[in-house]
């Protein structure tokens, strides 16, 4: 029986800080599909020394855009979908290889998800609803897409859907100038859906993103979902999360006549 064939999928910009380890990880792939959106920086030439085939696109806002056109370039009978700043661990690699080593017709999943690791300042977190935080990555092809509608959406499989045992490590952020200008992204993304949304200014909404969301929010990472066990880090990872809907808000509000918060 011919073993069955991966591709890997990504979507890059300006990640020569990553994509070296994330690709070393990964050097066991048939194929490595990268859509980049015209990095500045060394991306592309560290790449192309772990032989990704890459396509270049103007950087898109909706991330997510990119990252399915690198899925649907993808020729493997099966498909890992990953970020430039997650690393394949090595027991993840021998269960994904184990699942190569049959005939894609004889598993009855179209896809798996992953547990995921989270990396914050000096640590994984553990709590904080950081752990185990399950993505949909590994299907076979033509049975996973995104929906390319929201930021943090997951991958839609066709069920059904397994779940693998290892985890995939994801080192998001190492720092925290990092981890703020990614929420300023986010948040950019969130105002725009409140223009959308056309939500309405007036008392009720400025209580709601001002106090009652980032309260909410807070809670249940610190104390619901015992972000406290995580010490420091997870003191400031719930603190910057809760102040997103409330930043977000305030982009809208301030920007809203200004043109600033785009389509």
């Amino acid at each position: 029986m011919k073993k069955a064939t991966i591709s890997i999928a990504l979507a890059t910009y300006n990640e020569e800080t990553n994509i070296a380890t994330c690709l070393k990880a990964i050097s066991w792939a048939d194929e490595i599909i990268i859509v980049d959106g015209q990095s500045t920086d060394n991306t592309v030439p560290i790449a192309k020394k772990y032989k990704a085939k890459i396509i270049s696109t103007p950087n898109l806002k909706m991330f997510h855009t990119m990252k399915q056109m690198a899925i649907d370039k993808c020729t493997g009978d099966w498909i890992l979908q990953l970020d430039a700043d997650e690393v394949v661990s090595r027991k993840l690699k021998d269960e994904i290889q184990q699942i190569l080593a049959k005939d894609p017709q004889s598993i009855p999943q179209n896809g798996f998800w992953i547990n995921r690791q989270n990396f914050f300042l000096t640590r994984f977190l553990k709590k904080g609803g950081q752990y185990p935080d399950p993505v949909a990555r590994l299907y076979k092809r033509g049975q996973g897409r995104l929906p390319c509608l929201s930021v943090h959406e997951k991958t839609d499989i066709n069920p059904p859907v397994g779940q693998l045992q290892n985890d995939l490590l994801h080192y998001a952020d190492r720092d925290l100038p990092h981890f703020l200008a990614k929420n300023n992204r986010y948040t950019d993304l969130m105002a725009q859906k409140l223009k959308q949304q056309k939500l309405k200014i007036n008392p009720v909404s400025l209580i709601n993103y001002h106090l009652i969301k980032p309260a909410t929010i807070f809670f249940q990472i610190y104390f619901r979902h015992l972000g406290i066990v995580d010490g420091l880090p997870g003191l400031i990872f719930a603190y910057y999360s809760a102040l997103c809907p409330r930043t977000a808000f305030i982009k809208y509000q301030t920007h809203l006549r200004s043109g600033f918060v785009k389509h």
